[in-house]
């Protein structure tokens, strides 16, 4: 698998069950797996591949703040927004569409450990 693919895997994988940040959930998550693959990975590399992600319909992006009522779906944005410098306060999540969970359940093969032992 090429490393691209292989970062976007991983991308995906940490928004699979939440909605996430780019800095305070993804990125530490991606290097940490990453590093099991023997990938060094930046944070350009996270963004791209969540660039990717939103684009190709496997996740999407929203705004969330205290702001935006309860419903966190309703802060949804159009496209993906900028990121160039880590957020400070935390409000750029991503979350997966069912697009992307189908895709994420379809092929398992990617991930070689056996992470029950």
């Amino acid at each position: 698998m090429e490393r691209c693919e292989l970062i976007r895997r991983l991308v995906l994988n940490s928004i699979c069950d939440d909605f996430e940040n780019v800095d305070q959930i993804i990125l530490p998550d991606v290097i940490r797996e990453g590093s099991r693959f023997g990938l060094t990975i930046q944070r350009s590399d996270v963004v791209d591949a969540l660039g990717g992600l939103v684009a190709d319909g496997l996740a999407k992006v929203y705004l969330l703040s205290p702001m935006m009522g309860p419903d966190p779906f309703a802060g949804e944005l159009a496209s993906m927004p900028p990121l160039d410098v880590p957020e400070e306060n935390f409000q750029t999540y991503f979350y997966i569409t069912k697009k992307g969970m189908d895709y994420h359940r379809a092929d398992d093969t990617w991930w070689p450990f056996d992470d029950e032992a």
